[in-house]
């Protein structure tokens, strides 16, 4: 039986404090509405349904590009209306499960028990044990324990307050029920709104059977209303993802304090030190240690790499056993072969290091290949823009970079070549040609230094 996934993302969130809507909020580098739609897809649906509301054109554009269909909420007037929007493009043969775009983290699985449950003609409901309860829908069974109300809080009576299940507000079930009943729902209720509650009692009184089941840890039904929740839900899942590196053998010096904001795959026996960031996907092979204090974005680091504190590696690829940092600073297109090394202070873009070479100190290497055991020296520059476009510098083999050299692209520097300290490259050197260009050393004796005027 096919699924069409609704989702509701109208709110204002206002206890936000935001000029961006609720949904939009980031968890793990990502809005809030699209961890729901990502584990959504999960499921393989037919069709997903957002229906926006307060700013929704900012979460139009946001999700644009991703098969969705946005359905509009003019007005405010609760879950049920809210629900309804969407339900003229539901085929009713089909399963609706109902998710919100605040509720960031249910797993695919929970979900998928909940769509098996309607598939079969019940309803699927879940629903969260907790300690305090205050603010959410009571959860009221029969005394034979099915489930045949949910009473919202403002409407809850004292003694139905004392009840500790509550409802999340994620069901799924039959459309063909949603289609009869979403336009028997009454406001007459202190909010005033359509709750989409109602229709557990509408399935109770029909003989729909409502099976409720709970989600293996309470963060997955949790929903962010302000700043302080979707910290707290932020660290829940950093720690989540931490176990899970752990168990596959990495070493975290502190699993509090490292950030995945994408996907991050990492072998046996690597090692992460403190105050990390994984950004976009990343992959880490076996033994490679990663120091205190790194970014790391969108890069492959291979086989017994280290990269020391406080570097920063993006869209970069780089072999085994290389050697980078401490302070440097790897932009995309950057490529490093096995064994080669980028020192501190060493800033590279679009750069080709060959095996076993090494880029010491305080240099930019930009547009360049350079060959294999090449030494460059401390300052060195590729001079590669001309404030119009971008050229070249070509490395051989073996060649020697004295330090503080200017490399002007497009240049080439031939295998074996020996570039002397200071000097500002123009031309092509050959083969083991021995390059020195820099201004001639004049001494003056007897050299009177300017004084200040009236000294």
């Amino acid at each position: 039986m096919k699924t069409d996934v609704v989702i509701l993302a109208a709110g204002q969130g206002s206890r936000m404090k935001s000029a961006l809507p609720k949904v939009m909020h980031g968890l793990a580098g990502k809005p809030m509405l699209q961890h729901v739609i990502d584990s959504a897809r999960g499921l393989t649906p037919e069709a997903l349904h957002v229906v926006i509301g307060h700013e929704g054109e900012q979460v139009e554009q946001a999700m644009s590009g991703q098969a969705l269909n946005f359905v509009w909420q003019r007005e405010q007037l609760g879950t049920g209306h809210a629900v309804a929007q969407a339900m003229p493009n539901i085929d009713p043969d089909a399963v609706v499960l109902v998710l919100y775009g605040d509720v960031p983290l249910t797993r695919r699985e929970t979900l998928q028990k909940l769509v098996d449950m309607a598939a079969k003609g019940d309803l699927g409901l879940l629903t969260v044990t907790l300690d305090d309860p205050s603010g959410y829908g009571r959860i009221i069974r029969n005394a034979v324990g099915d489930v045949v109300a949910i009473v919202e809080h403002k409407d809850a009576t004292e003694q139905e307050k004392l009840i500790r299940e509550v409802n999340t507000g994620i069901l799924a079930l039959p459309a063909a029920a949603l289609h009869d009943w979403l336009p028997r729902l009454s406001a007459d209720n202190a909010q005033g709104e359509y709750y989409l509650t109602d229709v557990i009692a509408m399935a109770a009184e029909e003989g729909m059977r409502v099976r409720a089941i709970q989600p293996l840890a309470e963060q997955e039904v949790q929903g962010v209303n302000n700043r302080q929740q979707l910290a707290q839900l932020e660290r829940w899942y950093q720690r989540r993802l931490a176990d899970a590196l752990m168990a596959e053998g990495v070493t975290l010096a502190d699993p509090h304090r490292i950030d995945i904001r994408g996907s991050l795959q990492a072998g046996r026996d690597v090692q992460i030190d403190i105050n990390t960031l994984f950004e976009g996907e990343v992959i880490l092979a076996e033994g490679v240690h990663i120091g205190a204090n790194c970014i790391i974005r969108d890069a492959r680091i291979g086989t017994g790499t280290r990269v020391e504190a406080n570097s920063i590696i993006e869209g970069a690829v780089i072999a085994e056993n290389a050697q980078i940092g401490p302070f440097a600073r790897l932009r995309p297109g950057t490529e490093m072969a096995a064994g080669s090394k980028i020192g501190n202070f060493v800033e590279t873009k679009k750069a080709c290091i060959g095996e076993g070479s090494k880029v010491n100190h305080l240099t930019y290497i930009g547009d360049a290949e350079i060959g294999r055991e090449v030494n460059v020296g401390a300052g060195t520059i590729t001079c590669n823009y001309d404030g119009v476009n971008k050229s070249m510098t070509i490395i051989g083999d073996g060649a020697f970079i004295g330090s503080n050299s200017a490399l002007v692209a497009p240049v080439e520097i031939g295998a074996g070549a020996t570039v002397g300290a200071g000097s500002t490259v123009t031309k092509k050197v050959g083969d083991n040609q021995l390059t020195v260009a820099r201004g001639k050393q004049v001494n003056l004796d007897n050299w009177a230094r300017p004084q200040k005027k009236g000294s």
